[in-house]
């Protein structure tokens, strides 16, 4: 079984905090949650934040654009208009042999 699954397409998702960074992390622990849906449907392949701390990095996968963007559009952050999003789609024509074997 494939890391990325057949048809689909990588993003870059990139997130920036457009708000105090109290108002982050009032919606902090929503945002968490969603994280960890995404990861059980297996979407998200690795994220994090930022250094220094003014967003975060998600590198996920779909069939299309169009599923990371309704996708995002329920994450509480963007809900909460706390941050601003930027997906890059991208198709992974060279990997690393350890990334290739996953």
């Amino acid at each position: 079984m494939s890391l990325i699954a057949p048809g689909n397409s990588l993003f870059v998702i990139d997130i920036a905090y457009t708000a105090a960074f109290d108002a982050v992390q009032k919606a902090m622990a929503a945002h968490m949650d969603f994280v960890r849906g995404c990861y059980a449907t297996g979407v998200f392949l690795m994220s994090g934040p930022k250094e220094p701390r003014r967003g975060g990095i998600v590198i996920a996968q779909a069939a299309s654009l169009a599923e990371i963007e309704a996708l995002v559009a329920r994450d509480p952050f963007v809900q909460a208009g706390v941050v601003a999003v930027q997906i890059t789609q991208f198709h992974a024509s060279n990997m690393a042999g350890a990334l290739k074997a996953l």
